[in-house]
């Protein structure tokens, strides 16, 4: 059906990507549903204008995003979903404890075919928003469009503050390279290293998101972050914001906070007071970048109630104050259970001649023997020793015989094997602001398309490190007897892909993405928990600095139940709310608690969609 890719493997058939003949997408449809109502969801292929290109995506009943869901807390829907797509497919639920038997994975259903069809009964019990997305091949179907909100109304009147109206937004972004979607192999997971990052930022499926407001209004913003595996982090210069939520329900104790931090299918709410008229910007900023991520115009016109007076006022809310006391024995016990997070790179090393060993972040890193970076703690790859040229992926005429930058775009000089390899494997994949803004602005073949160039700002260092990141609370800073490396001072996290073609070139066959239960050694498949309907289980995550590759990592149960996060490198946790996801960050220790009320069989993974598809997670009992 698809033909061979002409570049690279001839064996590779990819995805389609052709727009010939294929409807619009149409606006995202926001459908009010009451208790035991029935919905169709259809999963079809659409054209959408994405600056100046026209791309193939997929979408649920014809839109990118699918439509947001508006369901009383302690309701069930029925919904029937037909799959007119690419592949088998099915829905996952994301963080909600309903029956297991429509979760939404391999475990609980059978794949739906392509024009076949499945009816899921979702039942709704947390108040919050909460998203829907594929479970096979996440990192495909989630990168062209396959993605929703619903919002879960509170069935508590003062779940929480008073605010003028809400507003769902997902934040995303897309690999495009000549006008398409960067392309996906049917047969394999390409971008495991790192996960694929891409070169334009969506928000509620737009490029240029223009929104509206009034002076002194209150409006309730819900954040999903439905990348496949980049953080954001949300500011709104001008605009005054309070945390209230988090995935699946409200904070112990409201603060006001200067920006929030999301990782892959994190949930954050916030409330907004926007207290002058004017053009405001919302905003992606990391420590070396700043995105424009919509734009608001704040009009000179007050809404008819206001608000204003109350937002300063920060609740405590006593369901959580009361949680706290009753788990209070849980902060100081052992761990039930301890699982780490590392990685196993095996790129292979050539035969018949000496081998270097290079950093692929760092590639000024050179050494004879094995090992690994000291800046960034990756293990080294090898190469041919004699006569090494480095060479720029992006303009491979640049050569030097140092590890050098490109005069051209400012990204780092590549072994030339290591360039060659990348080539061979197809797709090029110029992100053009991958290199930590070392130039502040996409590669000329991007321009006009939508992305929101960084903004390359001096100072976003020092400000970034003056704040903790609300939902995770600044805890970044981790020493663990390891030396000063790149992943301390970004915050443990990997904002951007800083080893483009080597990351393109990552597969399941090449990285091996691991979570290993730390008592008895088992990795990934082959752990075998089991719990029971009632239990509150301590586990403790480890993210290893021992690793082939150490990056973070957003932990993901799904709906055996939710947890709470107890503490960060044995730092109590200041302020509770219900998870269902938690960012791990590089060489970072997490304990939570997780509170199991679902029995059945459920699934626990990272939620960097290609870590996910290479293998890193399990699947558990819970016991009536």
């Amino acid at each position: 059906m698809h033909e061979p890719s002409s570049e690279g493997h001839a064996q590779t058939i990819e995805f389609p990507r052709e727009t010939e003949g294929l409807p619009d997408a149409r606006p995202t449809e926001i459908v009010e549903l009451a208790d035991g109502a029935e919905f169709e969801l259809e999963i079809v292929p659409v054209k959408k204008r994405i600056g100046d290109a026209t791309v193939r995506m997929l979408a649920y009943n014809g839109s990118v995003p699918g439509p947001t869901l508006k369901v009383p807390q302690g309701a069930t829907i029925t919904v029937h979903v037909t799959n007119h797509g690419d592949l088998d497919a099915t829905v996952h639920w994301h963080g909600l404890r309903l029956e297991n038997r429509y979760d939404g994975t391999h475990d609980t259903q059978a794949p739906i075919p392509v024009g076949e069809s499945f009816t899921y009964q979702v039942q709704v019990p947390d108040p919050g928003a909460f998203w829907y997305h594929p479970h096979i091949r996440e990192d495909y179907g989630q990168e062209m469009g396959l993605y929703g909100n619903i919002l879960a109304i509170p069935s508590e009147p003062d779940q929480w503050p008073p605010a003028n109206r809400e507003l769902l937004l997902t934040l995303d972004d897309i690999l495009i390279e000549g006008g398409q979607i960067a392309a996906f192999s049917e047969s394999e997971t390409t971008h495991v290293a790192m996960g694929r990052f891409g070169n334009v930022m969506l928000v509620a499926g737009e490029p240029d998101l223009a929104l509206e407001a009034k002076r002194g209004e209150v409006v309730r913003f819900y954040f999903t972050n439905t990348a496949n595996t980049r953080v954001f982090n949300v500011t709104l210069p001008g605009a005054q914001m309070k945390l209230v939520g988090a995935d699946a329900g409200h904070y112990e104790r409201e603060e006001l906070v200067d920006e929030v931090l999301l990782a892959p299918s994190e949930r954050v709410v916030v409330d907004v007071l926007f207290p002058d008229a004017g053009e405001l910007e919302l905003q992606h900023k990391t420590p070396e970048h700043t995105y424009r991520l919509a734009s608001i115009a704040v009009v000179d016109e007050q809404p008819e109630q206001s608000f204003a007076d109350d937002f300063p006022s920060l609740r405590t809310n006593r369901d959580m104050v009361e949680l706290r006391e009753h788990i209070e024995p849980f902060f100081k016990t052992p761990p039930d259970k301890s699982l780490s997070f590392s990685a196993a790179m095996e790129m292979g090393v050539p035969e018949g001649v000496e081998v270097l060993y290079v950093c692929p972040m760092h590639p000024e890193v050179v050494s004879e023997e094995p090992g690994s970076c000291p800046k960034c703690g990756m293990k080294l790859l090898a190469q041919a020793a004699e006569e090494t040229t480095y060479v720029c992926p992006m303009h491979p005429e640049v050569t030097s015989d140092k590890p050098d930058r490109c005069p051209k775009c400012g990204m780092k000089l590549l072994p030339e094997s290591v360039v060659a390899a990348g080539a061979g494997h197809g797709h090029e994949h110029h992100h053009g602001h991958e290199h930590h803004g070392e130039h502040g602005h996409h590669g000329d073949e991007h321009e006009g398309h939508g992305h929101h160039g960084p903004e390359h700002d001096a100072s976003a260092q020092e400000e970034h490190g003056g704040h903790g990141h609300h939902g995770h609370h600044g805890h970044g800073d981790h020493q663990h007897g390891e030396p000063d490396h790149a992943h301390d001072a970004a915050q443990g996290i990997e904002w951007e892909d800083d080893m483009v073609e080597v990351n393109r070139m990552t597969t399941p066959a090449n990285m091996r993405w691991k979570l290993v239960d730390r008592d008895t050694g088992a990795e990934n498949a082959q752990i075998d928990w089991t719990f029971r309907v009632g239990d509150q289980v301590k586990l403790r995550l480890v993210n290893e600095m021992d690793s082939d590759h150490p990056m973070p990592h957003p932990f993901h149960v799904h709906g055996a139940g939710r947890f709470l996060i107890l503490a960060r490198d044995d730092v109590v946790e200041p302020n509770l709310v219900w998870k269902d996801t938690v960012l791990v960050r590089t060489g970072e220790t997490v304990d939570i608690l997780l509170d199991v009320t679902n029995p059945g069989r459920w699934m626990a993974h990272c939620h960097i969609a290609e870590h996910h598809e290479s293998g890193m997670m399990f699947s558990f009992n819970v016991e009536p």
